[in-house]
């Protein structure tokens, strides 16, 4: 693949690309993503599905190239470089090598990608060789994202996974073997009879393998899903929600004993290995999104692809014709916070108020002052130093203490909502 030297941000232009890859296996219980399952047997080489997924794929990047070119030419904006794209799915590790390679070389053709780019590509186990890791590795790939869920069988099992604990560790030991130290895990805590016990063993089975990152995520059982159908949500056998904090404190208490931090609610690293692609979301910066049901934000404004393959085609089609979905301001006020309060680092003051005007801080304090009061809100000055306020100051940092902050940032966000809409 031929990378450019450019790294040049421009105010405004994405430099990160998220590409959703739809293809599974089969259909995991708790899964509402738009994914289509194409068996045990099918991938990249041998599915016509897969195929012809990635050319309308490679006609969409085309498209919005364009497009964007043009629209970055009306308001005087160069298009900077890619520095960060992510592969997620479904199961990325179905397309082959070669597909791979063709995607990057598209997105390098249109946008380029600068040398030092966060490529990253979630993989299931039980999916891919280890001379296919290594093509992914020789064709840019260097950032993987390894779905375990879990180390319990059974609780696999439960949820629907087509892998076993055993396919977990032969697919790191493939990892390992190509010398990939940059990969992450991913865990699921609140899983149908899932104990405190057997969620502890996960974390430290996942402590023990090493990986770089650990994502670790509560279960939400979303409608249209065969867990809404099997069970009631906030009763059993899914954990309650005292047990369920539990298990986020657990979690918390292992990882970054474990030698991680607690770097966003969900997410822990080591240093140096935070997701750069996720924190494009959470710092609510500009992103393009290319296949079906993926998002974009670009120049201001959010779209979302059809979610079903074949209006997906159709949309691509017609030339990729976007409706418009300007936020409003309270809009955009209300994602900042709900986006930036995610991370450990929090929302910077003097951004907010310098974006929404001054007064926008008390609004956010009155809101916020008496989960102030209780621990679950911290505010920093300008050297990250936790101090005691009246009111929220015009420079420093806002965000929610860890863990108790982050357990209840639903709760926060909720009150936020009210606020701003």
């Amino acid at each position: 693949m031929v990378v450019s030297d450019s790294a040049t941000r421009a105010a405004g232009m994405p430099t990160s690309a998220y590409l959703h890859i739809p293809f599974c296996r089969r259909r995991c219980f708790y899964c509402d993503f738009p994914v289509s399952v194409v068996g045990d047997r099918k991938h990249g080489e041998n599915s016509n599905s897969i195929q012809h997924y990635v050319e309308v794929l490679l006609q969409e990047i085309s498209i919005t190239s364009n497009f964007c070119q043009e629209a970055g030419a009306r308001i005087g904006a160069d298009r900077g470089a890619l520095e960060t794209v992510f592969f997620g799915g479904g199961t990325p590790s179905l397309l082959s090598v070669s597909q791979v390679e063709r995607i990057l070389e598209a997105l390098d053709r249109h946008f380029g990608i600068t040398k030092n780019a966060e490529i990253s590509m979630e993989i299931d186990p039980g999916t891919f060789s280890l001379e296919q890791l290594r093509g992914y590795a020789k064709v840019g790939v260097n950032r993987f994202s390894l779905g375990v869920q879990s180390f319990d069988e059974e609780l696999l099992r439960l949820c629907g996974r087509s892998h076993t604990v055993g396919d977990v560790y032969a697919a790191v030991d493939l990892i390992k073997q190509v010398g990939i130290k940059n990969f992450s895990i991913d865990l699921i805590s609140g899983l149908p009879h899932q104990s405190l016990e057997q969620w502890q063993m996960s974390l430290e089975k996942a402590v023990e393998i090493g990986p770089a990152h650990v994502s670790s995520y509560d279960l939400i059982v979303e409608e249209k899903t065969p867990f809404y159908r099997f069970y009631a949500p906030g009763s059993e056998p899914l954990p309650s929600d005292e047990m369920a904090a539990d298990m986020y404190r657990l979690a918390q208490k292992v990882l970054t004993t474990g030698g991680y931090d607690h770097y966003e609610i969900s997410n822990y690293a080591k240093a140096g290995f935070e997701c750069r692609h996720n924190r494009v979301y959470w710092q609510n910066k500009s992103y393009y999104g290319f296949g079906m049901g993926a998002t974009s934000y670009v120049f201001g404004e959010r779209f979302a692809r059809p979610r079903k393959t074949w209006e997906y085609y159709e949309w691509v089609k017609e030339g990729c014709k976007e409706e418009e979905n300007k936020a409003e301001e309270n809009d955009q006020l209300f994602e900042c916070l709900m986006l930036g309060l995610r991370l450990a680092d929090g929302v910077n003051l003097a951004s907010l108020a310098g974006k929404f005007g001054g007064d926008t801080l008390d609004k956010i304090w009155r809101c916020l002052e008496r989960y102030y009061r209780c621990g679950w809100v911290q505010v920093l000055d300008e050297k990250r130093v936790p101090v005691e306020v009246e009111f929220l100051p015009a420079a420093g940092w806002l965000r929610l203490s860890d863990p108790e902050g982050f357990l209840f940032s639903n709760t926060i966000l909720s009150d936020l909502l009210t606020q701003f809409s």
